[in-house]
Protein backbone atom coordinates (compact mmCIF):
# COMPACT_ATOMS: atom_id res chain seq x y z
CA UNK A 1 0.00 0.00 0.00
CA UNK A 2 1.76 3.29 -1.25
CA UNK A 3 1.31 6.40 1.23
CA UNK A 4 -0.66 9.08 -0.37
CA UNK A 5 -0.32 12.44 0.35
CA UNK A 6 -2.83 14.16 2.25
CA UNK A 7 -5.09 17.04 0.71
CA UNK A 8 -4.47 20.79 1.45
CA UNK A 9 -7.65 21.85 0.68
CA UNK A 10 -8.89 22.43 4.59
CA UNK A 11 -6.47 25.08 5.32
CA UNK A 12 -8.12 28.44 5.56
CA UNK A 13 -7.37 31.39 3.51
CA UNK A 14 -7.02 34.07 6.06
CA UNK A 15 -2.86 33.97 5.52
CA UNK A 16 -2.56 33.20 8.86
CA UNK A 17 -1.62 29.85 10.35
CA UNK A 18 -2.81 28.34 13.23
CA UNK A 19 -1.17 25.17 14.96
CA UNK A 20 -1.31 23.00 17.72
CA UNK A 21 1.61 21.70 19.33
CA UNK A 22 1.24 18.99 21.68
CA UNK A 23 4.24 18.12 24.29
CA UNK A 24 3.85 17.59 27.83
CA UNK A 25 7.30 19.15 28.53
CA UNK A 26 7.07 22.88 28.50
CA UNK A 27 10.62 23.67 27.00
CA UNK A 28 9.88 21.41 23.88
CA UNK A 29 6.04 23.38 23.54
CA UNK A 30 7.75 26.63 23.53
CA UNK A 31 10.80 25.56 21.30
CA UNK A 32 8.23 23.92 18.74
CA UNK A 33 6.34 27.55 19.05
CA UNK A 34 8.91 29.42 18.68
CA UNK A 35 10.38 27.79 15.49
CA UNK A 36 6.39 27.92 13.76
CA UNK A 37 6.42 31.73 14.82
CA UNK A 38 9.38 32.55 13.04
CA UNK A 39 8.76 30.47 10.36
CA UNK A 40 5.07 31.78 9.81
CA UNK A 41 4.55 35.61 10.13
CA UNK A 42 1.73 35.64 12.61
CA UNK A 43 1.67 31.94 13.64
CA UNK A 44 -1.42 31.13 15.84
CA UNK A 45 -0.31 29.06 18.87
CA UNK A 46 -2.63 26.65 21.11
CA UNK A 47 -1.11 24.24 23.25
CA UNK A 48 -1.55 21.01 25.16
CA UNK A 49 0.28 18.68 27.10
CA UNK A 50 -2.21 15.50 26.65
CA UNK A 51 -4.30 13.99 24.45
CA UNK A 52 -7.27 15.17 26.37
CA UNK A 53 -6.03 18.96 25.90
CA UNK A 54 -4.97 18.33 22.13
CA UNK A 55 -8.73 16.99 21.73
CA UNK A 56 -9.75 20.28 23.52
CA UNK A 57 -7.50 22.64 21.99
CA UNK A 58 -8.66 21.20 18.47
CA UNK A 59 -11.97 21.69 19.08
CA UNK A 60 -11.51 25.14 20.25
CA UNK A 61 -9.86 25.94 17.41
CA UNK A 62 -11.53 24.69 14.23
CA UNK A 63 -9.25 26.34 11.49
CA UNK A 64 -6.25 24.42 13.35
CA UNK A 65 -3.82 24.02 9.66
CA UNK A 66 -2.13 21.42 11.45
CA UNK A 67 -1.30 20.03 15.21
CA UNK A 68 2.56 19.00 15.88
CA UNK A 69 2.18 16.35 18.26
CA UNK A 70 4.41 14.12 20.63
CA UNK A 71 3.75 10.33 20.76
CA UNK A 72 4.60 10.68 24.34
CA UNK A 73 2.24 12.11 26.58
CA UNK A 74 -0.20 11.43 29.00
CA UNK A 75 -3.19 9.61 27.67
CA UNK A 76 -1.42 8.87 24.12
CA UNK A 77 -0.93 5.44 24.53
CA UNK A 78 1.74 6.07 21.53
CA UNK A 79 0.24 5.32 18.31
CA UNK A 80 -3.56 4.45 20.27
CA UNK A 81 -3.81 8.40 20.54
CA UNK A 82 -2.83 9.12 16.71
CA UNK A 83 -5.63 6.45 15.92
CA UNK A 84 -8.23 8.20 18.40
CA UNK A 85 -7.23 11.78 16.80
CA UNK A 86 -6.82 10.34 13.48
CA UNK A 87 -10.76 8.77 14.07
CA UNK A 88 -12.12 12.09 15.43
CA UNK A 89 -10.39 14.06 13.12
CA UNK A 90 -9.69 12.47 9.36
CA UNK A 91 -8.79 15.95 7.28
CA UNK A 92 -6.87 17.85 9.34
CA UNK A 93 -3.57 16.82 9.24
CA UNK A 94 -0.86 15.64 12.36
CA UNK A 95 2.99 15.80 12.10
CA UNK A 96 4.35 13.82 14.70
CA UNK A 97 7.43 15.56 16.48
CA UNK A 98 9.05 12.70 18.60
CA UNK A 99 12.42 11.21 19.74
CA UNK A 100 12.16 7.59 18.52
CA UNK A 101 14.68 6.37 16.49
CA UNK A 102 12.22 3.68 15.41
CA UNK A 103 11.87 3.35 11.80
CA UNK A 104 9.10 1.29 11.71
CA UNK A 105 7.10 3.22 14.16
CA UNK A 106 7.45 6.17 12.10
CA UNK A 107 6.07 4.29 8.90
CA UNK A 108 3.20 2.84 11.22
CA UNK A 109 2.55 6.56 11.74
CA UNK A 110 2.24 7.69 8.46
CA UNK A 111 0.33 4.57 7.55
CA UNK A 112 -1.95 5.40 10.62
CA UNK A 113 -2.88 8.92 8.63
CA UNK A 114 0.15 10.85 9.98
CA UNK A 115 0.98 13.46 7.62
CA UNK A 116 4.65 13.19 8.45
CA UNK A 117 7.13 11.97 11.50
CA UNK A 118 9.74 14.76 11.97
CA UNK A 119 12.89 13.67 14.53
CA UNK A 120 12.95 15.80 17.70
CA UNK A 121 16.63 15.76 17.26
CA UNK A 122 16.05 17.63 13.46
CA UNK A 123 17.45 21.24 13.31
CA UNK A 124 14.66 24.01 13.18
CA UNK A 125 15.31 25.04 9.88
CA UNK A 126 14.69 21.09 8.75
CA UNK A 127 11.39 21.18 11.36
CA UNK A 128 10.53 24.14 9.05
CA UNK A 129 11.06 22.14 5.90
CA UNK A 130 8.95 19.47 6.86
CA UNK A 131 6.13 21.30 8.13
CA UNK A 132 5.62 23.43 4.62
CA UNK A 133 6.00 20.18 3.16
CA UNK A 134 3.92 19.03 5.17
CA UNK A 135 1.54 21.94 4.65
CA UNK A 136 1.65 22.11 0.92
CA UNK A 137 -0.15 18.38 0.68
CA UNK A 138 3.09 16.42 0.93
CA UNK A 139 4.15 13.18 3.10
CA UNK A 140 7.30 13.84 5.06
CA UNK A 141 9.43 11.03 6.66
CA UNK A 142 13.10 11.16 7.45
CA UNK A 143 15.24 9.37 4.69
CA UNK A 144 15.42 5.96 7.05
CA UNK A 145 11.73 5.37 7.09
CA UNK A 146 11.25 5.90 3.25
CA UNK A 147 10.31 3.18 0.95
CA UNK A 148 13.90 2.20 -0.42
CA UNK A 149 15.26 1.80 2.97
CA UNK A 150 12.67 0.76 5.20
CA UNK A 151 12.88 -3.70 5.57
CA UNK A 152 9.94 -4.87 3.59
CA UNK A 153 9.08 -6.67 6.50
CA UNK A 154 8.87 -3.34 8.66
CA UNK A 155 6.47 -1.94 5.65
CA UNK A 156 4.23 -4.80 5.85
CA UNK A 157 3.80 -5.04 9.48
CA UNK A 158 3.52 -0.63 9.63
CA UNK A 159 0.44 -1.63 7.14
CA UNK A 160 -1.37 -4.41 8.83
CA UNK A 161 -1.20 -2.66 12.48
CA UNK A 162 -2.45 0.66 10.14
CA UNK A 163 -5.76 -1.50 10.28
CA UNK A 164 -6.79 -1.63 13.98
CA UNK A 165 -9.31 0.93 15.26
CA UNK A 166 -8.42 3.24 18.47
CA UNK A 167 -9.76 0.72 20.74
CA UNK A 168 -7.58 -2.23 19.08
CA UNK A 169 -4.54 0.02 19.39
CA UNK A 170 -5.06 0.60 22.91
CA UNK A 171 -5.71 -3.01 24.12
CA UNK A 172 -2.53 -3.72 22.02
CA UNK A 173 -0.70 -1.38 23.63
CA UNK A 174 -2.02 -2.84 27.28
CA UNK A 175 -1.21 -6.05 26.13
CA UNK A 176 2.46 -4.96 25.41
CA UNK A 177 2.57 -4.18 29.55
CA UNK A 178 2.15 -7.38 29.95
CA UNK A 179 -1.51 -6.86 31.15
CA UNK A 180 -4.30 -9.44 31.29
CA UNK A 181 -8.41 -9.23 29.95
CA UNK A 182 -9.35 -8.18 32.99
CA UNK A 183 -6.65 -5.94 33.98
CA UNK A 184 -7.34 -4.73 30.20
CA UNK A 185 -11.40 -4.44 30.83
CA UNK A 186 -10.80 -2.49 34.20
CA UNK A 187 -8.66 -0.32 32.53
CA UNK A 188 -10.89 1.08 29.83
CA UNK A 189 -13.96 0.50 30.93
CA UNK A 190 -15.28 -2.08 29.07
CA UNK A 191 -16.14 -5.70 29.45
CA UNK A 192 -13.95 -8.80 29.61
CA UNK A 193 -15.83 -10.13 26.55
CA UNK A 194 -15.36 -7.06 24.32
CA UNK A 195 -11.46 -7.18 25.32
CA UNK A 196 -11.24 -10.61 23.77
CA UNK A 197 -13.33 -9.86 20.52
CA UNK A 198 -10.80 -6.81 20.24
CA UNK A 199 -7.77 -9.44 20.78
CA UNK A 200 -9.24 -12.01 18.31
CA UNK A 201 -9.52 -8.95 15.80
CA UNK A 202 -5.86 -7.96 16.65
CA UNK A 203 -4.24 -11.18 15.94
CA UNK A 204 -6.65 -11.32 12.76
CA UNK A 205 -5.57 -8.35 11.51
CA UNK A 206 -1.91 -8.99 12.39
CA UNK A 207 -1.61 -11.90 10.94
CA UNK A 208 -0.57 -14.00 14.01
CA UNK A 209 -2.35 -17.14 15.80
CA UNK A 210 -1.39 -15.96 19.71
CA UNK A 211 -0.68 -12.75 22.10
CA UNK A 212 2.21 -13.35 22.69
CA UNK A 213 3.06 -13.12 18.72
CA UNK A 214 0.98 -10.13 18.56
CA UNK A 215 3.21 -8.36 21.49
CA UNK A 216 6.34 -9.43 19.38
CA UNK A 217 4.87 -7.56 16.48
CA UNK A 218 4.17 -4.67 18.70
CA UNK A 219 7.65 -4.38 20.31
CA UNK A 220 8.88 -3.89 17.05
CA UNK A 221 6.71 -1.06 16.37
CA UNK A 222 7.46 0.10 20.01
CA UNK A 223 8.64 3.50 20.79
CA UNK A 224 11.40 3.94 23.19
CA UNK A 225 11.74 3.05 25.93
CA UNK A 226 10.60 -0.91 24.67
CA UNK A 227 7.36 -1.81 25.88
CA UNK A 228 7.93 -4.42 28.59
CA UNK A 229 7.72 -8.25 27.42
CA UNK A 230 5.33 -10.53 27.89
CA UNK A 231 4.86 -13.92 28.56
CA UNK A 232 2.11 -15.88 27.10
CA UNK A 233 -0.60 -16.63 29.72
CA UNK A 234 -4.14 -17.69 29.98
CA UNK A 235 -6.38 -15.60 28.06
CA UNK A 236 -4.71 -16.96 25.15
Amino acid sequence: MAIKAHSPEMLHQTGVMAFVVADDHPMVRDALAAALKGGFAGARIAYAGTLAETQAAIETNPETDLVVLDLDMPGMLGLAGLAALRAAHPSLPIAIVSATTNSAAMRQAVEMGAAGFIPKLAAADRFLDAVRAILSGAIWLPDEAKDEVLASRDRDLAQRAALLTPQQHRVLSLLAEGMANKLIAYEMQISEPTVKAHVTEILRKLGVTSRTQAVILAQRLALEPVMKPVSATSDE
